[in-house]
């Protein structure tokens, strides 16, 4: 096996796991809300202690990414996962399943930003694109797992069993990383890494912030990733539910579906960012998944609805598109900082996004948080074109 391959096999698994433990609430989220009282306000919040977490842990992650490296960052904040999904199973109440989520996130607050990182150190140019691409596409599986294989591993040993197993995946992915991972190429020179003072970490930060060209990635990267992440990861379920009437086995399969189509959409994004540009291949891709929130906001038939859920899932892959752009903003010394700071506003979506459409959700039904969504994506396109002049 080669260093190369090594590294991607860590990264889908790493990247991996903590898709799965977005997307875990979803699927079981009718039979969840019953055991521990939990309304509709309460589910959102619990899917987004989660992005919260993530997003306290940022910047913080950004600076030690650059100072201790991915490898041995992600490694000990795995042990943290290890604990927040173990609690997730023994939770008596909605506010202790909110709060064993919010650990969960820390621990999974470095996974992604590493394979960022990590595929920046490996690859440049277009094979940057194409190595983040295959690596969040595999890592799909989490999400698919997530879906169907969750839901009838819940009802063989009920949801508290199939959170305590994740636990346990978690630990051996963790293993798994530290013998597989690698934080530079087997031919690159040694890297010296240089003890920084607090002045000299705050001045990075602001020249991160400073950056030409970042605002605008921003606009579109709060909503791009999140409006998807906010029907797989948690409403997809409770509207299969509460408007189709669907069964645990039947949502999950509609879930599997969805997850399919990320993966799917992320392998397109490469050629068809060298036919029509990255700029073109994000507005057109955004564009769609906008059409399709409306067209589910005007209430469809089931028919039409599980195909409308899954092409949102596959147009929101232009985000990674908005990963490489913001990648290649910054100079090495500042990549840790600067590629957090651009997940920051992902992370912010996503922990606001839920709660939001919750809210929209509880106060005029299924519609009404549909158009949300579109809504939010509406505001980040524009900015996003905006911003280019």
């Amino acid at each position: 096996m080669t260093p190369g391959s090594r590294l991607i096999i860590a990264l889908v698994g790493m990247t991996g796991i903590s898709n799965f433990h977005r997307a875990a609430v979803g699927v079981i989220a009718p039979e969840l809300a019953a055991d521990l009282d939990m309304g509709p306000g309460a589910l959102g919040a619990a899917n987004s202690a989660f992005f919260g977490a993530l997003l306290a842990a940022q910047i913080p992650v950004g600076v030690a990414l650059d100072r201790i490296g991915p490898k041995r960052l992600v490694l000990l904040l795995t042990a943290l996962a290890v604990l927040g999904a173990a609690w997730q199973s023994v939770a008596r109440t909605g506010t202790e399943f909110i709060v064993a989520r919010f650990l969960l996130g820390l621990g999974c607050a470095a996974s992604f930003m590493a394979a960022v990182v990590l595929s920046g150190r490996w690859h440049r140019g277009t094979a940057l694109t194409r190595a983040i691409s295959t690596t969040f596409a595999w890592s799909q599986a989490g999400i698919l797992a997530a879906g169907a294989p969750l839901a009838v591993l819940a009802g063989l040993t009920g949801w508290r069993g199939a959170f305590l197993l994740s636990a346990g995946v978690t630990a051996l992915l963790g293993l798994a990383w530290w013998w597989l991972a690698a934080d530079d190429p087997p031919d690159a020179p040694p890297r010296v890494i240089r003890r920084e003072t607090l002045g000299e970490i705050l001045a990075g930060q602001f020249s991160v912030w400073r950056t030409p060209g970042l605002l605008r990635i921003l606009s579109l990267h709060t909503f791009a990733y999140a409006a998807m992440a906010t029907l797989l990861a948690l409403w997809a379920g409770p509207f299969l539910h509460d408007v189709h009437g669907l069964t645990p086995a039947a949502r999950g399969t509609v879930l599997l579906a969805m997850g399919i189509c990320v993966p799917l959409g992320q392998l397109l994004v490469p050629p068809l960012e060298r036919r029509l540009g990255r700029d073109r291949t994000v507005a057109l891709m955004c564009g769609t998944v906008i059409l399709a929130l409306l067209a589910l906001a005007a209430g469809p038939a089931l028919p039409v609805a599980v195909p409308l859920l899954c092409l949102v899932c596959a147009g929101s892959a232009y985000s990674i598109l908005l990963v490489t752009q913001g990648r290649m903003l910054f100079p090495e010394h500042l990549v840790g900082r600067g590629v957090t700071t651009v997940n920051l506003a992902q992370v912010l979506g996503s922990a606001a996004l839920p709660a939001v459409m919750g809210w929209a959700v509880g106060a005029s039904g299924y519609p009404a948080g549909f158009l949300a969504l579109a809504a939010s994506l509406l505001l980040g396109l524009a900015g996003y074109r905006l911003g280019k002049r």
